[in-house]
Formats: structure tokens, sequence, C-alpha cells
């Protein structure tokens, strides 16, 4: 019996990353997997298969949750194919980087809408279920840039301090419905994305935070299983932390 046998969790942006190492471990705890990828469709069906292979129920959609009605339309097909919804798993984003004087508007609003719209989308979407349910965990991705800010990302910034805000005001307004909602914050985490950076530059970063190493995306994920399970069913409107005592 894993951790989250017999839930129900979507997780969205779940093909590579830290997404997909969520997934992977919810369906290794015994939860059913449903879960969003927007690249592509063979990528997203790969996923499916592997999440399959231990036994649980997966289904990828091609969704673009920072779209109001897709977001909707997403939470509406889950519910319908699995029965319910028991965790949700806001783990979409991007990243358009550039210093403020040389940021386009397009950039601020694209990192906006699909990092800190798309939270607002799906958990307004799944508050309907959870509520006749009277019983839900709602995980908000965030990070720690979200915390302190960095040079050259205040669009990402922005959004992921948004998050913050908004998890801790959806914890008071659905807390009494035994919905709990809590935001994740990864700091240096050792993805496909910065496995394309300059080496060096890497390892200046490994040895300016105090454990000396990156996160692995495995590390997020077991946060996420904490989370989303009942060993946190008296945690709610909290940011844990998960980057090796970089923010303290």
């Amino acid at each position: 019996m894993g951790l989250l046998s017999g839930k129900t969790a979507l997780i969205t942006g779940a093909s590579k990353g830290i997404g997909r190492a969520i997934a992977i471990k919810y369906a290794q705890e015994g939860a059913n997997v449903a879960f969003t990828y927007l690249s592509s469709v063979e990528k997203g069906q790969e996923l499916e298969n592997e999440l399959a292979a231990y036994g649980i129920k997966a289904k990828g959609y091609r969704s673009d949750a920072s779209q109001f009605a897709a977001a909707e339309e997403l939470v509406n097909a889950v519910v319908s194919e699995f029965g319910g919804l028991d965790i949700l798993i806001n783990n979409a984003g991007i990243t358009r980087d550039n210093l403020l004087m040389r940021m386009t508007e397009e950039a601020w609003d694209e990192v906006i809408n699909v990092n800190l719209k798309s939270c607002f989308n799906t958990v307004k979407a799944a508050t309907r279920t959870m509520m006749k349910a009277k019983a839900g965990a709602i995980i908000n991705i965030t990070s720690v840039v979200g915390i302190k800010g960095n040079a050259g990302q205040a669009n990402y910034a922005a959004s992921k301090s948004g998050i913050v805000g908004f998890t801790k005001s959806v914890a008071l307004e659905l807390g009494s419905r035994n919905i709990r909602c809590n935001a994740v914050a990864p700091g240096f985490i050792e993805t496909e994305m910065t496995a394309v950076l300059d080496e060096k530059t890497v390892q200046g970063w490994r040895d300016a935070i105090p454990m000396k190493r990156g996160g692995q995306p495995d590390e997020v994920a077991n946060a996420c299983v904490f989370l989303g399970s009942d060993m946190s069913s008296y945690i709610s409107g909290q940011v844990l932390q998960v980057d090796g005592a970089m923010l303290t």
C-alpha cells in the first residue's frame, strides 16, 4: 500500500523535469495520475505507458492550463474519466528571462499567464469537486526566486511570488471544507534545462549552496508526496522550501 493509494492526482506540465518526477513518484505511491503536457504527443504517450506500468490508471491530456476554458474542460474531463479528483498539482511553468529594461510586454504577460494565471484557472475549476467531497489537497509549485527575487527574472519572480499569496489565500478560504493548499519552493534543481548550461557556471551555483550540490527532481517529488498524502493532514497555507538551505 502506497502513501497515495486510491487517490486521483492531476499534475500540470508533467512531460519533463520536476513534473515528470512528481508523476512517477505519485504512481509509485499508488495514485491514479492524470497529467498535462504541451509538447510532443509522443512524449505524453510514453509517460502514460511508464506510469501505467505501476498498476495504476494514467492518462495524459494535451492542454494549456493558462487558458481559462481549457482548464475547466481539463478538470471536467479528469473527474469524469477518473471519478473524482483528490490532489491538484500546479507545476506548469516557463521562463522568459531578461533585464527589466529589455523585457518586452509579451515576455511579462506570457510568464504571468503560464505560471500564475494557470494556478487560478485549475484551482477554480477543481474547487467544486473538492468542496463536494469535503476533501482535497492542492500543491502549487513556486520557487525560491518568488521569495527572494532574482536579477533578470522580474517576470518569473513576480509570477512565483504571486503563487505564494494565492496559495495562502486559498488555504484560508477552503480550510473549513477540509481542502488544504500548500506551495513547494524548489531551489536549484538539476534537470534537462540545467544540463545544457555551462558546467563552470553550474558548479559555481552548487558551491554557493550550503549543501554543496543541486537538488534532484525526485527530492521535490518527495515533498509533493508528503503534502498530497494524509501524513500532512493538518498542514495548510505553507511554503515548503526544497533548496539545500540556499535560502534560510
